[in-house]
């Protein structure tokens, strides 16, 4: 049995995420309430604040404490190879702060997330909502499995629905439209009667999670660490991420860190599959 098991039990494991996670969170409120949030560019365009680098060495830190012979991949990290990452059977993977573009624009709706990976899948992860203190969590360790929210000091569990024959819910980024997404909401308003939610960041995975909708087709790029604190939520709630091949979405596989076009299903017994292969 690994120091990682042996030491802490899989709930210890996720108080101590939620301990971290909660700490990031006060350090990005604290330039939140800023005015200046020391706004950089990014190689790739896209935008880095103090707060993204505040919570990274947080998060980073308290990681290192909490398990020390587990190593972490964070968006805001310096780039590990493949060749170093791929010897890796289990890692932490963290967005210290996912939604940077709405916490530029003060909505809220942004979230610190953190993974724990293990052969390719996650099983465990901790999706946190600074503003509003609300904590996701989702365990699936060793015949472990459970997932709930922290809200005003009470823990509620959380459950995926099942289909309605009739009527879906679909949950769309703000953001990140496609014309495949069109043509995926164009085949789904055939079918059934369509209501959308729009929400950013992580809480897109939270809404499937506790119940408030079916599908989110994530049909534009994201990144590893945009998905697998949030993915951990889904499945241990009882839903499922899969790919556009429809298998389920794995990690550190290969040199780069870009996911695939994805779904996260609410209902994992529903045919998906035949439904959303049918997009042109």
């Amino acid at each position: 049995m690994s120091s990682l098991y042996s030491n802490l039990s899989p709930a210890q494991l996720a108080e101590g995420l939620s301990d971290i996670c909660r700490l990031a969170g006060k350090a990005i409120l604290e330039v939140y309430d800023r005015s200046d949030l020391g706004v950089q560019t990014k190689s790739d365009n896209s935008p880095l604040t103090e707060a993204d680098l505040a919570a990274h060495h947080i998060i980073v830190d308290g990681l290192s404490n909490l398990v020390s012979d587990v190593p972490t991949l964070s968006e805001e990290s310096d780039p590990i190879s493949f060749d170093t990452r791929s010897r890796w059977n289990r890692y932490f993977l963290v967005d210290p702060l996912d939604g940077t573009k709405e916490f530029i624009n003060r909505n809220g709706e942004f979230t610190v997330n953190i993974a724990l990976i293990e052969n390719h899948v996650p099983i465990l992860g901790a999706v946190y909502v600074p503003v509003t203190d609300v904590m996701y969590i989702g365990v699936n360790i060793d015949g472990y499995r459970q997932a709930y929210k922290v809200e005003k000091g009470e823990k509620v569990l959380l459950s995926t629905r099942s289909m309605n024959s009739d009527a879906i819910t679909v949950v769309a980024s703000r953001r990140h439209g496609s014309e495949q997404m069109e043509r995926c909401m164009a085949l789904l308003n055939k079918q059934f009667v369509v209501e959308t939610k729009s929400v950013g960041s992580s809480l897109k995975f939270c809404q499937i999670a506790e119940g408030g909708a079916d599908l989110y087709p994530r049909l534009a790029p994201t990144s590893e660490w945009d998905t697998g604190a949030a993915q951990a939520v889904v499945t241990a709630a009882g839903g499922l991420v899969v790919d556009d091949s429809f298998a389920e979405l794995q990690y550190n596989t290969k040199e780069n860190i870009l996911n695939p076009f994805f779904y996260v299903l609410a209902d994992a017994d529903y045919d998906w599959q035949k439904l959303l292969s049918n997009i042109d």
